[in-house]
């Protein structure tokens, strides 16, 4: 995991090794002041040295002048040196879950993969800047402040670093009771974006059904979790920060005790007892940095875990000889074909399908059949159990999944739009296409006149998720976007079953004209839209129970007739 932070660092070396340095600098010149200091109160001074006092103190301000612009470029640069990881793993994490299965997306709340892409990395960026900048300034401040301490006094310098193992084994200590308060906080805080995701998405809902007060305490629930778990968290901290700052105050109580010993024996003088305590200040600086690197270490890495989880994924592989199959005619075959969302029960077993290039296929029958986990196995949204998918005789495993899914265009009940304007949505279907191909796809799915009735046009902004269109505009411009794709294969997903019998009418005959010419696999519970599909296929809990014309179901007087004559009993 440490390698693979680092290798974030790679982008912007020159900038991070710049940083470095300036640090280098800044911690030289923080060495520098106690030893003008001692030389001043035990040479300048006593021997009325003024000119060179006025020498050191002059070059003493310029040496802040120059720390003062080290300082402003390691803040500037370096926190910008963060951002720039940062935006690289975010850029990362993004492109690997666009990626990732269906499965993934089915087990992972949409709030706590935000708070991860978002919250985690945050903390990251800081760690990323911090981290090595503290280590690298403590080291040196350490080092260069234990050799200057023994020049001045052997015996008083190990006195004090007696105390330094003491400090390390209780910050080890405590390191992991941080790591697991933080890792706890973290994944509060997703499941609190989660819930908030949720209710945010479903406001409508909860004001239909009044449940305000519902919905605040549920929030609230996870909210108080996410208290309890930063309570600990800041438990620890406390902990962790009195023991040390008590071990620090402790040190400098060392170091004044056995200083003023050495001085009333006549072991040291006045400027070099005044020199050790202010180096025992700056021995003090490091210490503390590395205390709060600790912590920052714990925050970061743990956001840098979660941020791993995700990348670490299996992604949908595509096997080593998979090709381009550029654009196919649309004969699909389904041979022996099983598949189950976990172990415990098969959804289909051992299907058999044949569905024939330009025909209408419709499949029906109760919920819980495998009618919509058939249509998303043609695009290899899931990936099957046993048997084999082929179009066009290749089998569906060797093509490329983009090759794949730009011959498959999705009609579904449950419509997302995207935030942005009606001109962007409909876009989305063929994002190179020209002004003049997405007028036209509006065309064709009946929604230009519409469209230009709005205030704006094609730029008009239709609100979060189309929020601003009724159900029947929202479903013609999905309509249209397929039109725009124009893909050999349609899949529609009971396109129409959440609309009103008279919206259903206008976009039964946009989806007519739609179906043309293509493959296309209809799931529907209205039964009055599929009447002419080429074949109709009735599923139930064992598979297929039936198959044929409507004329042909109908004749049989069995489960599709007794489905149709239900729906139209009246």
């Amino acid at each position: 995991m440490i390698k693979k932070f680092i290798s974030y660092y790679k982008p912007v070396r020159g900038v991070f090794f710049a940083d470095l340095v300036c640090a280098f600098l800044v911690a030289v010149c923080d060495l520098m002041y106690p030893t003008i200091t001692r030389s001043i109160i035990n040479d300048y001074v006593p021997n009325q040295e003024f000119k060179l006092l006025i020498i050191w103190l002059v070059a003493l301000g310029l040496i802040y002048v120059v720390k003062a612009g080290l300082n402003y470029f390691i803040t500037y640069y370096g926190h910008v040196m963060g951002v720039k990881m940062q935006i690289n793993m975010r850029r990362d994490v993004f492109m690997h879950l666009q990626k990732l299965p269906f499965s993934y997306f089915d087990e992972n709340k949409t709030g706590n993969i935000m708070s991860r892409v978002i919250n985690d990395l945050m903390e990251i960026s800081e760690l990323a800047h911090h981290g090595p900048e503290d280590l690298f300034i403590s080291f040196i401040m350490l080092i260069g402040s234990f050799i200057i301490l023994c020049t001045i006094n052997l015996p008083l310098t190990i006195l004090i670093f007696i105390l330094i193992p003491i400090l390390v084994w209780f910050s080890m200590k405590q390191r992991i009771r941080l790591s697991d308060a933080f890792m706890e906080t973290r994944t509060t805080v997703g499941e609190v974006n989660a819930n908030l995701e949720n209710s945010i998405s479903g406001i409508r809902v909860s004001k239909a059904f009044n449940n305000d007060e519902y919905e605040v305490e549920k929030f609230q629930e996870g909210n108080e979790t996410f208290g309890v778990a930063r309570e600990k968290a800041y438990k620890v901290m406390a902990d962790f920060h009195t023991g040390t700052n008590f071990i620090m105050d402790f040190l400098t109580i060392v170091a004044l005790a056995g200083g003023s010993i050495f001085y009333f024996k006549g072991v040291i003088n006045f400027g070099d007892f005044t020199a050790f305590l202010l180096y025992i200040g700056m021995f003090s600086s490091p210490i503390k940095r590395l205390i709060a690197f600790i912590e920052q270490y714990q925050s970061g890495m743990t956001g840098f875990k979660r941020f791993i989880e995700i990348i670490e994924e299996n992604p949908e592989v595509e096997s080593a000889d998979a090709k381009d199959v550029g654009t196919l005619k649309g004969e699909i075959k389904f041979n022996k074909v099983s598949f189950s969302y976990d172990e415990s029960k098969n959804i289909l077993s051992d299907l058999d399908l044949n569905i024939s290039m330009g025909k209408t296929v419709a499949l029906v029958g109760p919920s819980g059949g495998g009618k919509t986990t058939l249509c998303h196995l043609i695009p290899r949204f899931y990936e099957i159990s046993g048997g084999e998918i082929s179009i066009d005789g290749i089998n569906i495993a060797d093509m490329t999944r983009a090759s794949l899914r730009s011959n498959i265009g999705i009609v579904q009940q449950e419509v997302f739009l995207f935030t942005g304007t009606v001109y962007d949505n409909i876009l989305y279907g063929n994002v190179d296409a020209t002004e003049a191909e997405v007028i036209e796809a509006a065309k064709k799915a009946n929604i230009h006149d519409y469209i230009m009735s709005l205030e704006n046009g094609y730029n008009t902004y239709i609100g979060e998720r189309g929020v601003k269109l009724s159900g029947g505009q929202k479903q013609r411009i999905s309509i249209a976007r397929v039109f725009l794709k124009n893909p050999p294969i349609l899949i529609l997903d009971e396109a129409t079953s959440a609309l009103d019998n008279a919206t259903e009418l206008l976009i039964q005959k946009s989806l007519e004209d739609l179906c043309k010419g293509r493959t296309t696999v209809v799931v529907a519970h209205r039964l009055s839209t599929i009447k002419n599909a080429d074949e109709i296929i009735v599923f139930g809990n064992e598979g297929i129970l039936e198959r044929g014309t409507h004329d042909e179901l109908i004749a049989l007087n069995s489960v599709y007739s007794g489905l149709y004559n239900s729906q139209f009993r009246n």
